[in-house]
C-alpha cells in the first residue's frame, strides 16, 4: 500500500465507532472470557482507526420483551441508543448448551423491534451498520451459534462483513476457558484480526455509499 492509499484509508475511518454488547452471564466485577474475546477484537478495531467502547449487558436490568422500551426500569433503551450510535456492532457470547447464552438471545429479541423502525428515508434504522459475532466456550457449537447471530443481525438490517466471526473453543467437558490461556493461539488471533478488518472496511464502505431507499 503506498502512503497515499494509507492516507486516504486512515481519512475514511475518521469517525468510526464500534460497539461490543458483552453477553456473558458473569456480572462484574468478576473475569469473563467473552469480555476478554470482545477487548481482542476491540483493540483490533482500534488498529484500524475506529474508536470503540463495551458494556457488559448483564449488569444493566434489560427487561424481555421484543419492544424498544419495555417500560419502568428497562435498561434496554439507553443500550439501544448506543447500538444506533455505532457504525460497528461486536456481539460477543459464550456457548452454553450448544447454543448462543440467555443473554445474546435477549439482545436479539430486544433488536427485533427495530425490524419496524424506519429512518427519515424510510430504511430500516440498523441499514449501513455492521455487525461481528465473538465466541468463547468448552463445548461445540461455535458456528451455529454465529450463524444464529449473524442470520438474525443480518435479518435486523445490519451487514455482516465476510468471515465475520471469530471463536474459541476449548476441549470438550474441561475447564479451561479463554480468558486460562497463556497466550491466544496463533489461528484465533489471525482470525480475530480479519473479522476486525473486514468490520472496519465494510462499515467505511457503507459511509461513503449508504444502502438506497426504497421506492
Amino acid at each position: 500500500m503506498t502512503d497515499s492509499t494509507a492516507d486516504t484509508a486512515s481519512t475514511s475511518t475518521q469517525g468510526l465507532t464500534a460497539l461490543a454488547l458483552v453477553c456473558t452471564l458473569t456480572p462484574s466485577p468478576k473475569p469473563s472470557s467473552s469480555e476478554l474475546m470482545a477487548r481482542h477484537v476491540l483493540g483490533e478495531l482500534e488498529k484500524n482507526g475506529v474508536a470503540t467502547s463495551s458494556v457488559r449487558v448483564v449488569d444493566h436490568d434489560v427487561k424481555p420483551g421484543v419492544q424498544v422500551d419495555m417500560g419502568p426500569g428497562d435498561a434496554w433503551p439507553a443500550l439501544h441508543q448506543q447500538v444506533l450510535d455505532a457504525d460497528i456492532l461486536v456481539l460477543a457470547t459464550p456457548i452454553w448448551m450448544g447454543h448462543p447464552c440467555s443473554i445474546a438471545q435477549r439482545v436479539i429479541e430486544r433488536l427485533d423491534a427495530d425490524l419496524s423502525e424506519t429512518d427519515e428515508q424510510g430504511r430500516p434504522i440498523m441499514y449501513d451498520k455492521t455487525a461481528i459475532v465473538a465466541v468463547v466456550g468448552n463445548e461445540d457449537g461455535a458456528h451455529k451459534t454465529i450463524a444464529d447471530m449473524t442470520q438474525a443481525l443480518s435479518d435486523i438490517g445490519f451487514s455482516i462483513p465476510a468471515q465475520a466471526g471469530t471463536y474459541w473453543v476449548g476441549e470438550a467437558m474441561q475447564t479451561v476457558d479463554y480468558q486460562d490461556l497463556d497466550e491466544v493461539p496463533e489461528n484465533v488471533a489471525s482470525t480475530t484480526a480479519g473479522a476486525a478488518r473486514n468490520a472496519a472496511h465494510l462499515a467505511r464502505l457503507l459511509r461513503a455509499e449508504p444502502y438506497p431507499a426504497g421506492s
